[in-house]
């Protein structure tokens, strides 16, 4: 079977939120998804770029292609919900390495985040319950909107999803993993269950 890729424009409203009783919180999430959770183990390489991020995700576990997805995207850092514009492009295991290969030699890795996430669709909404590796446990909403809805529509329904998933505003975060990780690193501390919090604090 031929392989074939092509660039996708999408725009989601999203958050992101340190999350303390998983279990709990799955409780619910499964009360409202309308799929079932699916395990998904990820490796994001982040390249060094002017605007916006660039990162380069393969999906470990996955065996039939496309195995990775290359993302560009724009996202302020900002607490709470924010709009995220974002290309991507299917990548297959013949191409992978080879574009691994070529970015970071011509552009520098920036860092890396290895990760499992749990993934379920609440309506337009993607909702994943992420473990990352070094830092601890997360929830992140993404609501996708089509080409027709305004991006207060999606904010307005992540609003009230955020709502029914009982996610506490104090613990939204304004960087995204990869941010965090670096900040830690940058400052020579020990990652635990504070970090997102302390990283917050120190990127404002």
């Amino acid at each position: 079977m031929n392989f074939t890729s092509q660039v996708t424009d999408a725009r989601n409203i999203e958050m992101k939120a340190t999350l303390d009783n998983v279990a709990e919180k799955l409780e619910i999430i499964k009360g409202l998804a309308d799929t079932e959770g699916k395990i998904i183990k990820q490796f994001d390489t982040f390249y060094n770029v002017q605007e916006g991020r660039l990162k380069l995700r393969k999906f470990e576990d996955k065996t039939d292609e496309p195995i990775a997805e290359l993302i560009f995207y724009v996202r302020p850092n900002a607490t709470g919900a924010k709009l995220c514009n974002y290309k991507k492009m299917d990548v297959d295991s013949k191409t992978y390495d080879s574009l691994n290969g070529i970015l970071s030699a011509s552009l520098g890795v920036q860092g890396t985040v290895s990760k499992k996430r749990l993934l379920f669709l609440i309506g337009q909404t993607r909702v994943h319950v992420d473990e990352v590796d070094g830092l601890g446990s997360f929830i992140e909403l993404e609501t996708v909107l089509d080409a027709t809805q305004s991006i207060e529509e999606g904010h307005q329904i992540l609003k009230e999803l955020m709502s029914k998933l009982k996610i506490d505003t104090k613990k939204c975060l304004e960087v995204s993993y990869n941010d965090m990780l670096i900040s830690a690193a940058s400052s020579n501390k020990t990652l635990d269950k504070s970090v997102p919090q302390f990283v917050k604090n120190t990127m404002v």
